[in-house]
């Protein structure tokens, strides 16, 4: 895949989190998936780096997925969501996920994450490397943002 088709996926990825959430008005379309479901979002406000370990524990991860190749597109996929007990209330720490050469030569066409297990199932196979923090140019490393029913029609 190119670097300049990458960053524009990133930059898509970008705006959209950041339209979703500008001026404190909800979204109810479809920004990103968790457990598996499609979620809007509402206002993100950055929050200071944990300093404890326990203080980490409060958060969830947010997988932004930097080079899909899907036609379908790549949204960010959260660890937990609404109705999920480890479901933390949309505080987020973000991680950038890449997709291996072997993904590619194995799958061609990647299939649409939509879930924590996807994600865990696609690293154990060594087609993703998963690191902690955003992609450059990507959402603050943590931040508050609560998930919303995708609201159709």
């Amino acid at each position: 895949m190119n670097k300049r088709l990458i960053i524009m996926t990133i930059l898509a990825m970008v705006m959209g989190l950041a339209t979703a959430a500008s001026a404190g008005a909800p979204s109810f379309s479809g920004n990103l998936w968790g457990d598996g479901v499609l979620w809007g979002t509402k206002s993100t406000t950055a929050l200071p780096t944990p300093t404890s370990e326990r203080n980490l524990h409060s958060f969830d991860k947010l997988f932004i997925i930097t080079n899909s190749n899907n036609p379908d597109g790549q949204k960010p996929v959260s660890e937990a969501a609404p109705g999920n007990p480890d479901y933390n209330g949309g505080r987020w720490y973000t991680h950038t996920v890449v997709w291996t050469d072997l993904a590619f030569e194995q799958m061609g066409i990647v299939p649409v994450l939509t879930s924590y297990d996807d994600l865990m199932l696609h690293e154990t196979m060594e087609h993703l490397m998963i690191v902690p923090g955003s992609p450059e140019g990507g959402p603050m490393p943590f931040f508050q943002c609560p998930l919303l029913p995708v609201k159709h029609g």
